[in-house]
């Protein structure tokens, strides 16, 4: 009776997770998260100068002492939706609406949020975490964790597919970062840590969320 009510709960639980994890084939979650970015850049660029580190770190950029000294935690989120300048935002949203369009229809809409929250927290935990390692410190800010956690998530549903998903391969997803963080280490006021650190939350939280079953079941490419 016992093994009858675990399998019964096991079952509930199955489907409860399926459904939180629903494709449609909208990439709304996508969209919004495109829509605060350029929210967020333009009315920062309308109050002063984006690409002003004091400026930025005055309205919710991630600055190590005040994270560590004053306890200003909400900054590791806050920064995930601010950039430096035009270029900044330009290519972080170029990266996002390629990337997130795949991801989100692979995992849904909610599976597909808490993803990028966690990996662009989990980026500039690491990044801040550095900073205050080695007494280096920089104003950060950028979706950048958060997309490369995109990515890594991408990264292991390649992987589970056996090298190849829709129009993405292992290799060509590999290539790709190596190159972003070859040219992150080899030029000036990039934060590598943050890219890092969202990769690697990314690619564990795309190992919990993502299930190939729900694909096989769901998708209605196949």
């Amino acid at each position: 009776m016992r093994i009858l009510k675990l399998r019964k709960f096991y079952l509930l639980w199955n489907e409860v997770y399926a459904m939180s994890g629903r494709k449609d084939s909208e990439p709304i979650m996508t969209i919004i998260f495109v829509v605060i970015n350029v929210l967020v850049f333009v009315v920062l660029e309308i109050m002063g100068d984006t690409q002003n580190s004091e400026f930025m770190a005055e309205h919710g950029a991630v600055w190590p002492p005040y994270v560590s000294e004053e306890h200003e935690y909400w900054r590791l989120l806050t920064a995930t939706f601010m950039h430096f300048g035009f270029e900044h935002i330009a290519n972080n949203m170029l990266i996002l609406v390629c990337a997130g369009m795949i991801l989100e229809k692979a995992l849904g809409h909610v599976k597909f949020t808490i993803l990028y929250l966690i990996a662009g927290v989990g980026g500039n935990v690491l990044s801040c975490a550095q900073m205050l390692h080695t007494k280096d410190y920089a104003v950060a800010a950028g979706a950048s964790g958060a997309i490369f956690g995109i990515v890594g998530a991408l990264l292991w549903i390649v992987i589970l597919h056996r090298g190849r998903y829709e129009s993405l391969t292992g290799k060509g997803l590999l290539f790709m970062i190596v190159i972003t963080l070859y040219y992150g280490i080899t030029t000036g006021g990039i934060d590598n840590w943050g890219h890092i650190g969202g990769l690697l939350m990314g690619f564990v939280m795309g190992i919990i969320l993502y299930r190939r079953v729900d694909f096989r079941r769901e998708n209605p490419y196949t």
